[in-house]
């Protein structure tokens, strides 16, 4: 009698546990596709710099990952500047005006998604440029 109780109890668990690890399964698989989404959904941001004295515009162009991203230069831009770039994932927007007045009381940068200012930096602010959480990581 004890070893059908024990063998019923086991047979039991064994079916809850391949249950649990049956719906454990299903949710880690949308967690991995939310995030296999996220990770190659493009999207697409406006860069706009102004002021005067800028030397060099550095700005994120879709190379690179999300972690290190290769941004590229525009040298001696003429302002205002604008670029619209085509970033993925949740590769965050960036945008760094560097100039020859270390004041930098003149410029303002912003990043532009979907036609609303999701980043915006002016004067001193603007020393460390605009970098923008992705739209996709929201």
């Amino acid at each position: 009698m004890k070893r059908s109780i024990r063998t019923a109890v086991c047979a039991l668990a064994a079916a809850g546990l391949a249950l649990t690890l049956g719906a454990c399964s299903e949710a880690e698989k949308k967690a991995v596709d939310a995030v296999d989404k996220a990770v190659n959904e493009k999207y697409e941001v406006t860069y706009e710099v102004s002021g005067k004295s800028v030397d060099e515009i550095e700005f994120a162009a879709g190379a690179g990952s999300a972690a290190n991203p290769k941004l590229e230069k525009a040298a001696k831009p003429e302002l205002p500047w604008k670029k619209t770039v085509t970033l993925r994932g949740i590769m965050p927007p960036t945008v760094v005006p560097i100039s020859t007045d270390p004041t930098g009381s003149d410029l303002t940068c912003k990043v532009i998604y979907k036609g609303k200012v999701i980043k915006e930096a002016s004067g001193e602010n603007v020393v460390a440029g605009c970098i923008a959480v992705s739209p996709m990581g929201k």
